[in-house]
């Protein structure tokens, strides 16, 4: 397990490469920022929202969003500064939700004008399918994930709203599979977020095939035929966290510092409106040996926020820990019991970074 030695990636992230410095192509992309004509960019912004403005009242594009801090933002881009007419398309998931999560998927509809529509998921299904992707996959949220890639194009395809607007290309930004910098958001299903899974795997464990319907993104054809146009805002605006949080509190958004203090975070803006979905970010501790507070730390030193040490100690403090109400929430709907959702884990440890003593799992080596 080798680490960046700018921004302490480890290089067991799936899709992230360390180079002959040792330093990750997330760190080497930010740095290329410098070089960047972002004024030039966000004039191409305009040139493709001007194509597909309309002035028949109709929605000009499709937003993804979740409500969160990156959700404000990119629609205060395309409403606010740009005079689109943004249909917002979101995705619940049927876990417990914050208050505050509840608060900012209602107020980016009410701070901004928006309509939306939201993809409210089956929860005997969701639950069904969690408890497979959980215990043969290790990735419990899949049945969560997918939809949310392929909601916002289905719904674009059935409404004929070509333009389709996401934030972050996050393998560009933060190191991943994908490694072209590119506006068009075409590729985004292959980033591995939502990781390609073959639909036997469901079958055989006794979903229906009619049951799959928001699990099946449309294909090439289909997206070409329809004339689609999705895009990454982080193309044209060089993409910032951090940034987009104080502009989203300008608009209403609101953060956790008043409802829970999270282990394992170390910031209480991002990833804040479902409970028991963040069971998924801790489930990289096991698999990869870093969880959320190593990415929070990664994006705190590209952006010279804080310095490696500082950074070293954040991760060596929070990185582990799973905090309780995540825990809980996650075994009441999944309906595991502490027992058997621990030996599911067990099997998802990798051998190779940790080693069990006295019963619990340690890295074998940090930094």
């Amino acid at each position: 397990m080798r680490y960046c030695k700018n921004c302490l990636m480890p290089d067991t992230k799936p899709g992230l490469i360390l180079d002959d410095e040792g330093i990750c192509q997330a760190c080497r992309h930010y740095a290329m920022r410098k070089n960047a004509d972002y004024e030039k960019r966000f004039e191409m912004l305009k040139s493709l929202c001007d194509k597909y403005r309309r002035n028949d009242g109709y929605y000009d594009c499709i937003v993804s969003v979740s409500g969160g801090k990156d959700s404000h933002f990119q629609v205060y881009v395309m409403k606010e500064l740009l005079g689109m007419n943004p249909l917002l398309v979101s995705v619940s998931d049927p876990f417990t939700h914050t208050s505050v999560g509840e608060h900012n998927i209602r107020n980016i509809t009410e701070a901004f004008g928006c309509d939306i529509i939201t993809l409210n998921t089956n929860p005997v299904l969701v639950k069904r399918m969690m408890r497979i992707a959980f215990e043969e996959l290790g990735s419990p949220t899949w049945p969560i994930d997918r939809p949310i890639y392929v909601f916002p194009i289905r719904m674009a395809i059935n409404m004929k709203i070509p333009m389709v607007i996401y934030g972050e290309n996050v393998s560009w930004e933060y190191g991943g599979v994908l490694s072209e910098e590119t506006y068009s958001a075409k590729d985004q299903i292959n980033n591995d977020v939502a990781k390609k899974v073959d639909f036997s795997l469901w079958l055989e464990n006794g979903v229906k095939r009619s049951e799959l319907s928001s699990f099946i993104y449309p294909t090439a054809e289909e997206i070409e035929k329809a004339g689609l146009e999705p895009i990454y805002l982080s193309y044209f605006i060089p993409w910032d966290g951090y940034n987009n949080y104080e502009i989203a509190k300008r608009y209403g958004f609101r953060d956790l510092t008043h409802e829970w203090k999270r282990g394992g975070y170390i910031e209480d803006y991002d990833q804040i409106d479902s409970i028991g979905y963040l069971i998924n970010v801790w489930m990289k501790y096991p698999k990869f040996g870093f969880a959320r507070a190593t990415d929070v730390v990664g994006y705190w030193i590209r952006s010279g926020k804080i310095d490696r040490e500082t950074g070293k100690r954040l991760i060596v403090e929070n990185d582990y820990m799973l905090d309780t109400r995540v825990l809980d929430d996650f075994l009441q709907f999944a309906g595991y019991t502490d027992r058997e959702f621990w030996s599911i884990v067990d099997k998802f440890y990798n051998r190779d970074l940790f080693e069990k003593i006295e019963g619990v799992w340690k890295l074998k080596k940090r930094f």
